[in-house]
């Protein structure tokens, strides 16, 4: 195999331990995906960042220059999609992790979200992420062995409410459904797919609700009363991404400070 080695001293339980695994991780330039590839960066695993804007990328790099690869690519085109694929190959030899987890919204009343907006949603974090999943798969079918990582929503899960995003809603709870599917079909091949379902973590997307007066009433409703700190998510995703959850497949971990619970 190509590409730099360096050595990771880190006192891992064996059942956590993802190091050397090559992982793909999209929507990386910026919020939880950023944090994901970072994490896994930190716990060994080399790490294939994607995302359209590349400085943010080349950013992330300087961080983890040994451990982490920047390919600027966007999810939705597939050409591009297949060289992501080829340059983790070509730097590690291997794909043993995706975690699909590029995604927008439009926040508007249904009335509102005509259908063409609906679908660009939808296309992002659907279609992009079956993309993904399908490429990716097909080369862990040939390994034997891959995770992949959905990133859903508790809003695949729950109405989102007060907050009016139709096609995130319905996109979100599609990839919960894909999850399943996926995770039934390569689950004796070797290749296990599951989903995490964050509720309200600071990023980009959520920014405008951690600032303003209606974040903090919905926070206020919360068993936790306070929103998620995007660390917080580690945890979940180093377990989903080991073998500390090899005969888990199909699920869908929820990360949302008792939203759902209630």
């Amino acid at each position: 195999m190509n590409g730099p080695t360096s050595a990771v001293s880190i006192d891992v339980d064996p059942l956590f331990d993802i190091t050397d695994k090559v992982a793909i991780v999209t929507g990386a330039s910026s919020g939880l995906g950023r944090q994901f590839a970072m994490a896994m960066a930190q716990r060994g695993a080399y790490v294939v960042a994607v995302a359209r804007r590349s400085d943010p990328l080349l950013a992330l790099v300087d961080e983890h220059p040994e451990r982490i690869l920047a390919v600027a690519a966007d999810v939705t085109n597939d050409e591009q999609m297949r060289t992501v694929i080829d340059r983790a190959v070509e730097w590690r030899g291997s794909v043993d992790i995706v975690v699909n987890n590029a995604g927008i919204t439009s926040i508007q009343p249904a009335e509102q979200e005509d259908a063409e907006t609906f679908s660009k949603v939808v296309d992002v974090n659907l279609v992009a992420l079956y993309r993904l999943c399908h490429l990716a798969g097909r080369r862990m079918l040939e390994q034997g062995q891959g995770t992949i990582i959905n990133i859903a929503s508790i809003n695949g899960l729950v109405a989102s409410w007060s907050i009016p995003e139709a096609g995130y809603c319905a996109s979100k709870g599609a990839v919960i459904s894909l999850t399943r599917e996926l995770a039934a079909q390569w689950a004796d091949r070797g290749i296990r797919v599951n989903a995490l379902a964050p509720g309200y973590f600071r990023s980009e997307l959520t920014e405008e609700l951690f600032t303003s007066s209606a974040g903090e009433r919905r926070f206020r409703r919360m068993p936790m009363r306070r929103g998620g700190r995007s660390d917080e998510l580690n945890g979940a995703l180093i377990f989903l991404a080991s073998n500390a959850s090899s005969y888990m497949t199909g699920q869908t971990l929820v990360i949302d400070g008792g939203w759902t619970a209630v």
